[in-house]
C-alpha cells in the first residue's frame, strides 16, 4: 500500500513464522512496509507468510536466525540491508514459554527462556540500532500481561517478561536522544499455534480467563498486530517507554 501507515518503511520481525509475529508481519506489509520474516526453525511457516504477503502485492523475505546468537543476528540484519537497503523498525517477538512449578524448574529451562526472551531481544536491538539512520528508528517488544497477572507456575517465563518491561523503559530513555522509540505490547491470552499446542485455549483455563475479561473473549493475533501498527507508525510519534496492554480489559 503506497499510502499505508508504514509506506516506505523496512521492518524486521523476529519469530514471525507463526502466531502473533506472522500477523504483525502481514499487517505491516498491508500498511506498506517491506518485511523481513525471521524464523528459528519453521522455514515452511516463514515461507508461507512471505507467500501470503507477496500474493497481496507486498514485499517480504524469510530469514533464518536464532536471536540468542550474535553472529546469526548480524547475518539477519545484513540480509535485511542487502534486500531492502535499510532498517526502520524492529519487532522483538521471538519467544519461548514453558510453565512449570518451582520444584520442576531446571537450569536448562531457565537459560533457554532468558537466552531467547531477554538476551535475544537485547542482541537484536543492539544490532538494529546500528542499522537505523539519522532519522531514528522504532523498536516494539512483545511482552505479556503475565508481568502483572503473575500466574502460579510461570515464574521463569514471567521473570523474562518482567525483564522485557524494565528493559523497554530503560532503552526508551537511553535511545530517545537518537530519536529511537522503544515500546512494549503486553498481550493477554491470544489463540496461536503455541497456545493451542499447550492446550491453553481449551477447557477450564480459557473459560476462567474469559470470565475475568471485561470484553468476554480471548485475543486473536490480529488484535495484537493492529496495536503494533499503531506503535510502529507516526500515529504514536510522541510515545516511548510505554507498555500497552492489549487484553480485553483483563487485569
Amino acid at each position: 500500500m503506497k499510502n499505508g501507515k508504514l509506506a516506505g518503511k523496512i521492518a524486521v520481525v523476529t519469530g514471525a513464522s507463526k502466531g502473533i509475529g506472522a500477523d504483525i508481519a502481514k499487517q505491516f506489509a498491508a500498511e506498506g512496509a517491506a518485511v523481513v520474516v525471521n524464523y528459528a526453525s519453521s522455514k515452511e511457516g516463514a515461507d508461507r507468510v512471505v507467500d501470503e504477503i507477496a500474493k497481496r502485492g507486498g514485499k517480504a523475505i524469510a530469514m533464518q536466525a536464532n536471536v540468542a546468537r550474535k553472529a546469526e543476528i548480524e547475518r539477519l540484519f545484513s540480509a535485511a540491508k542487502k534486500a531492502f537497503g535499510k532498517v526502520d523498525i524492529l519487532v522483538n517477538n521471538a519467544g519461548v514459554y514453558d510453565w512449570s512449578p518451582l520444584e520442576e524448574i531446571t537450569e536448562e529451562q531457565f537459560h533457554k527462556h532468558f537466552d531467547i526472551n531477554v538476551l535475544g531481544l537485547l542482541l537484536a536491538t543492539q544490532e538494529a540500532v546500528k542499522h537505523f539512520d539519522s532519522t531514528g528508528g522504532n523498536i516494539i517488544n512483545i511482552s505479556s500481561t503475565v508481568t502483572s497477572l503473575t500466574p502460579p507456575s510461570s515464574s521463569v517465563y514471567t521473570g523474562t517478561k518482567g525483564a522485557v518491561d524494565a528493559i523497554t523503559r530503560t532503552l526508551a530513555k537511553e535511545l530517545g536522544p537518537r530519536n529511537i522509540r522503544v515500546n512494549a505490547i503486553n498481550p493477554g491470552l491470544v489463540v496461536t499455534e503455541g497456545v493451542h499446542a499447550a492446550g491453553f485455549d481449551q477447557g477450564d483455563l480459557r473459560k476462567s480467563i474469559e470470565a475475568q475479561t471485561p470484553l468476554g473473549r480471548i485475543g486473536e493475533p490480529k488484535d495484537i498486530a493492529a496495536a503494533a501498527v499503531f506503535l510502529a507508525s507516526s500515529d504514536s510519534a510522541w510515545i516511548t517507554g510505554e507498555t500497552l496492554r492489549v487484553a480485553g480489559g483483563l487485569r
